[in-house]
């Protein structure tokens, strides 16, 4: 089935892209631009995401405040420390 039908993007290229390691509906329209056109499909997309484990989810999911600023040095949950 498509999910995309500006781009002929597949519900089997968005799941292969997926398990590559997109996890944001950002991430699948840079694999392969489903979602950049009319945009008509980024629901879809997101729910076929879902809420897995996604390390920059994690870090949007951090609670900051408006205009907060992460410190450069300070270690990312998820991320080994730099040796």
């Amino acid at each position: 089935m498509y999910v995309c039908s500006c781009f002929g993007v597949t519900e089997q290229q968005v799941r292969k892209h997926a398990e590559a390691g997109a996890c944001t509906p950002r991430q699948i329209a840079s694999a392969c631009k489903a979602g950049t056109d009319c945009g008509g499909c980024v629901r879809t997309i997101q729910a076929m995401l879902g809420r897995g484990a996604c390390p920059r989810r994690e870090l949007l999911d951090q609670k900051r405040p408006p205009g907060a600023v992460a410190r450069v040095d300070a270690p990312v949950a998820g991320f080994p420390e730099a040796a």
